[in-house]
């Protein structure tokens, strides 16, 4: 037996549900509810970003309702257009195979195992013939899609829009139709595209969806989304140090947003300690070291996120060398040439890289800085270098 139906945890922290009156009587008639999320696998981890709209599938799982989540791996090799100014680079089929098998084991860091469906969308889409594709056009005019604001900033800016691109949100309609979903979620940029699922589903004579959405997660740069594009993400399957790290390196300005968008905590503590960043009685510090332990603890445990914490400050409090510091075999001749060193060993993209990074000053051996790059073999061997403020190598002699 389904729990009895917990509307205000359904609809916390949400951007918006169409049609706003819809989803209390249709949770009210008793049914369990299938609620699709559809994901594009063009990149190889489950980010902050995606786990904000994944946990609110989890909170309908958590009430007895079917969790519908759609690896696009058709929709993939399509590109979703949302919030683009141009077209997109299309992914090859093992491109994005690759992506959907690395992010599979991940979902288990967010989701329940029950109740959940993962579906591929080329179960579908890959075998529609051109009679059903040319039905799936009828379904909206171009003057419809034109109103995307999208799509009309660029057909007002005389940017290129494919046809392709046109498909991908009646595309996305009819996985609405394949998986019957009654609510599908997705992130504020994506409501446009869930509304049209509505209008797909009434055209093959299915009762239409409820949208919902989700703010969308700024990255840690505090600009712009997290994304795996821009590499100002983090992982929910990241170190459990790398994650606390991350965090606490964000802008203050995101804690408010973080707060509600990437932890559990109960809203009255998140007003609690919001309010007290504005008037300025919890310090903004003590403040993002509560983010970072309740986004630690969330995907690992609390016990890890008390060992990340500890490390962080051996390292950034105390100054000192942390203990699993990987090691590497120190290599032939002296001296040794630091830039090639740097390259070999990872801490650094490229000779140049690794040369701009020793003349910042960001190059240390044994705590102390390397402006030099010849350096004696003696003064390497057993010596931990170290690049930037996390990496580090224990040279073995």
């Amino acid at each position: 037996m389904a729990p009895s139906p917990d509307l205000p945890r359904l609809l916390r922290r949400t951007d918006t549900v169409r049609p706003a009156d819809e989803l209390a009587p249709r949770l009210a008639e008793g049914k369990k509810l299938r609620v699709k999320l559809g994901l594009d696998p063009t990149a190889p981890a489950v980010t902050l970003g995606w786990a904000v709209v994944l946990r609110k599938l989890r909170d309908f799982q958590e009430q007895g309702h079917t969790a519908v989540l759609i690896l696009g791996d058709f929709t993939a090799q399509v590109g979703d257009p949302s919030q683009k100014s141009e077209t997109r680079r299309r992914l090859s089929a093992e491109e994005v195979r690759g992506h959907a098998q690395a992010v599979l084991t991940q979902f288990e860091k967010v989701l329940l195992p029950e109740p959940l469906e993962i579906r591929y969308n080329s179960e579908w889409l890959g075998s529609l013939d051109m009679t059903q594709v040319l039905e799936l056009t009828s379904t909206a005019t171009v003057a419809q899609l034109l109103e995307r604001g999208d799509f009309a900033k660029r057909f007002e800016s005389n940017s290129p829009i494919s046809v392709m691109e046109f498909m991908y949100p009646l595309l996305q309609g009819y996985d609405s139709v394949a998986v019957e979903a009654d609510v599908e979620l997705g992130g504020s940029d994506q409501l446009w595209n869930l509304m049209m699922g509505r209008v797909v589903q009434e055209r093959f004579g299915q009762r239409p969806q409820i949208a919902m959405t989700m703010p969308l997660l700024l990255g840690t740069d505090g600009a712009q989304k997290m994304s795996q594009s821009l590499n100002n993400y983090i992982g929910v399957t990241d170190p459990p140090g790398e994650v606390f790290g991350k965090v606490m390196s964000i802008p203050d300005a995101l804690m408010p947003q973080w707060l509600r968008l990437a932890t559990e905590l109960p809203d009255p503590e998140v007003d609690r300690v919001v309010a007290g960043i504005e008037k300025g009685t919890i310090h903004p510090g003590e403040a993002k070291r509560l983010l970072a332990r309740s986004v630690t603890g969330l995907y690992w445990s609390d016990e890890a996120a008390a060992e990340a914490e500890a490390a962080f400050d051996r390292l950034f409090r105390d100054h000192e060398i942390p203990e699993d510091v990987e090691d590497a075999a120190l290599p032939a001749g002296d001296p040794i040439h630091l830039p090639s060193l740097l390259r070999d060993l990872g801490l650094a993209t490229s000779g140049s890289e690794a040369r701009r990074l020793i003349e910042q000053g960001a190059v240390k051996i044994n705590g102390q800085k390397v402006l030099s790059e010849q350096v004696v073999r003696s003064d390497l061997a057993g010596a931990v270098v170290q690049v930037g403020k996390r990496r580090f190598v224990k040279l073995l002699a």
